[in-house]
């Protein structure tokens, strides 16, 4: 705590950037407790101590909140079968690492308190396969672990996986090629599709009317059925519309192999979304599953359809932003239908012109889905686009799924949580519908102090996910956080999670945005840099001192904030599409933590001078580990080559007078002439310089689950000016350098 609470001058000290990776702080807990404790990536809090009472929290000027990636692929998770499971019988907390046990018979939950019985079968050890040890149980021994449940915890026999495509085949869909890249990838991946031999599938496509397929076994071909009455949609033969995988394979084959071909010639401009997603719904609410849209257009036929409120003359110059919001509440409304029947809807939204994200991202906000957007996408005029396209859809086809889940919070006696960030919809106050979760979904919750948290050394947390796996088990995943409960000023502030304090204000000022204005959620996240800098000032240092001073452990917090007012979601005078900023406000409220920094504040590194030295070594593999550099201008040297990863997007700079050894051994140019305009691969050369380059590449882009395109730029690149917006360092026409936010703050913090 001493190190976090150093002062640092902001104005002073520029080299503020750790040469790896920002670590989040540890709890200030005893050893054993820390040794097991939940790890940061799955959970974590804004502050890793927990103010004693809600004054002390208003006093920190402090957002207090929960980071969570609940269903995250995991190398390791401990799996417990057990038909008993072991609860709290007051408040329902499983048992977990946090609690007492007064004796070999009765265990005091770390919530609410109360003491229970230890039942007999939890008394045998079965990892040990010993008697009388309780405490040994993996259920105490793990803070993340799952459990295989019992028959109590099904409303109904779990669901088989159910997958459904709908494909927008209008003229203007088929002409971007995208058809193609999506039947090709089910094809190739129809044997890798989570499921079992229950497995269901099914397709309707749309453009001004509503096309289902028959692929009862025993046709000789899929038999197309078109419902043109879009006022009044009906199935048209119910029972052969979703199919078992295993049984139908050959005809969805066949299906997925003419289908690109079947609408080529199409003269429909038409397009008839709303429609098309209410067959969907009707399609899968017998069952529940998956909605997967592909969507190239704004919708034009039957409900739901948009009119375009984009007016490019505005995009740069106003100061707020006009609709952010829905036009319509038809995709909310229709979504909240899905999660009552355990349907999500998952968008992916390839197209070249406005398609109002923020009506159609409700469909997959409040059914537990996911938004994909490919701005621009063209199969020949794209193939960056493409590219990234395919390699999203492999994993989107291949990842873990659960179906019909809720995921529920709990917090220590005393404290409260009052909003919820992420893709769900709120059934009771703390229970989050998700008809479908994924490995690559983040939530955040922001909390309260109720009851003064007076006599407690510390308070816990806990996630439980309940969901059925693809295999139609039902499992519990449960996730349990200790944290230490601290009365000074000066604690909570040594406890500061800086990654976890700009996430949830980003999304925050998400809502902020939409609700209020723009321009609102902009000085939010300016006054909480300056609060917090001015607390920390007036409450915690005890000697003035000249100069804009923050603790070690937030040195980086004005950084952040400013790379958050100049990130696409609120960024202004600059020109930004709609459909892209609303897209940006999704990726924030939704994106775990790890993926989200990458976007608020890139990572960049020279890379024409790679070394082994202090490399990490990875199965086999040797990855350069250059040090990171501050997004300045001035950083960039022209003999130099730097590489920026932006998360979604890694930019590659070529500098005029780059080292000729660089251009040759790693991209394979003979001189800087000769570096194309739009330059998306690193060739694969024999030499130890394009090995060492494309592996940290190559590691870089493993550490996510959605594939980066590279840019390879130089000074005429079209995509130099998006290179360069990500300099957050620098002055902009529109936007002040990172030194003259500094003398802002420090003018508003020193009143």
């Amino acid at each position: 705590p001493l190190l976090a609470l150093r002062v640092v001058n902001l104005l002073q000290e520029r080299n503020l950037l750790p040469l790896g990776p920002v670590t989040p702080p540890t709890p200030c807990l005893p050893q054993d407790l820390q040794k097991i404790n939940c790890h940061p990536e799955v959970f974590r809090s804004t502050l890793t101590s927990i103010p004693q009472t809600q004054s002390l929290l208003n006093k920190a000027k402090l957002p207090l909140g929960l980071l969570l990636h609940p269903f995250k692929d995991l190398s390791q998770l401990p799996v417990v079968t057990s038909s008993t499971i072991v609860r709290c019988r007051s408040c329902r907390t499983y048992i977990n690492p946090f609690v007492t046990f007064l004796d070999q018979r009765r265990w005091k939950c770390n919530l609410c308190y109360r003491v229970n019985d230890v039942p007999e079968e939890f008394m045998y050890n079965p990892v040990s396969r010993s008697y009388g040890e309780p405490h040994k149980r993996p259920e105490v021994q793990n803070a993340t672990l799952e459990f295989i449940a019992p028959s109590e915890y099904m409303l109904r026999p779990p669901q088989p996986a159910v997958y459904l495509i709908v494909l927008d085949v209008s003229h203007n869909a088929v002409e971007t090629g995208y058809l193609d890249v999506v039947c090709q990838s089910l094809l190739e991946n129809i044997n890798a599709l989570p499921g079992d031999s229950r497995t269901k599938i099914g397709f309707i496509t749309f453009d001004s009317t509503i096309h289902f397929y028959n692929l009862q076994e025993g046709l000789s071909q899929p038999q197309m059925l078109i419902v043109s009455d879009i006022e009044d949609i009906f199935l048209p033969t119910p029972d052969s519309l979703l199919v078992n995988l295993n049984e139908c394979k050959e005809l969805v084959q066949d299906l997925l192999r003419s289908l690109p071909q079947m609408f080529g010639k199409t003269m429909e401009t038409q397009c008839a979304l709303g429609p098309a997603l209410q067959a969907a719904f009707k399609l899968l609410s017998a069952t529940g599953g998956r909605v997967s849209v592909f969507q190239t257009q704004l919708p034009s036929l039957g409900v739901g359809a948009l009119k375009s409120r984009e007016d490019p003359n505005q995009r740069a110059s106003a100061k707020d932003i006009q609709h952010l919001s829905p036009a319509t509440d038809f995709y909310k409304k229709l979504a909240l239908d899905c999660s009552g029947q355990q349907v999500a809807v998952d968008l992916f939204l390839l197209s070249s012109q406005y398609c109002d994200l923020a009506s159609l991202g409700c469909i997959s906000r409040y059914s537990a889905g996911s938004v994909y957007y490919y701005p621009s996408y063209h199969q020949q005029h794209n193939p960056a686009g493409v590219e990234c396209f395919q390699k999203d859809l492999k994993r989107y086809l291949t990842r873990k799924i659960g179906f019909e889940a809720v995921m529920r919070i709990r917090c220590s006696k005393g404290l409260s949580i009052h909003t919820f960030h992420g893709n769900f919809f709120v059934r009771s106050t703390d229970l989050l519908s998700l008809p479908n979760v994924n490995p690559d979904a983040g939530f955040a919750v922001q909390m309260s102090i109720e009851e003064n948290l007076v006599d407690m050394q510390s308070v816990s947390f806990q996630a439980a996910l309940l969901y059925t796996s693809s295999k139609g088990e039902r499992r519990i995943r449960v996730h349990t956080m200790c944290l230490p409960v601290v009365n000074s000023l000066s604690d909570i502030f040594a406890g500061a999670d800086v990654q976890a304090i700009t996430c949830l204000l980003a999304s925050m000022a998400v809502d902020r945005s939409v609700t209020a204005s723009l321009s609102d959620a902009r000085d939010a996240m300016t006054n909480a840099s300056i609060d917090s800098l001015t607390s920390f000032r007036t409450s915690v240092l005890t000697i003035q001192q000249p100069g804009l001073l923050a603790p070690a452990c937030l040195r980086l917090f004005p950084l952040y904030i400013l790379a958050l007012l100049k990130q696409k979601a609120f960024r202004t005078g600059t020109s930004t599409r709609l459909d892209d900023r609303v897209f940006a406000m999704c990726q924030l409220k939704y994106q775990p933590l790890a993926y989200v920094m990458l976007m608020i504040h890139p990572a960049l590194y020279r890379v024409d001078d790679l070394t082994d030295e202090g490399a990490l070594n990875v199965s086999e593999r040797t990855i350069p580990q250059p040090r990171v550099q501050q997004l300045s201008v001035e950083k960039l040297s022209r003999d130099g080559a730097f590489l920026m990863d932006a998360g979604s997007v890694i930019y590659l700079w070529i500098g005029r007078n780059c080292n000729p050894n660089f251009l040759t051994q790693v991209l394979g140019l003979p001189n800087y002439a000769a570096v194309p305009l739009n330059m998306n691969m690193l060739p694969e050369l024999d030499t130890a310089e394009s090995q060492r380059t494309r592996v940290f590449v190559g590691w870089l882009r493993e550490q996510r689950p959605f594939f980066p395109i590279l840019h390879v730029i130089r000074d005429e690149s079209p995509l130099k000016a998006s290179f360069l917006q990500n300099m957050i360092e620098d002055r902009t026409e529109s936007a002040l350098s990172y030194y003259e936010f500094l003398l802002h703050i420090q003018q508003q913090v020193s009143k």
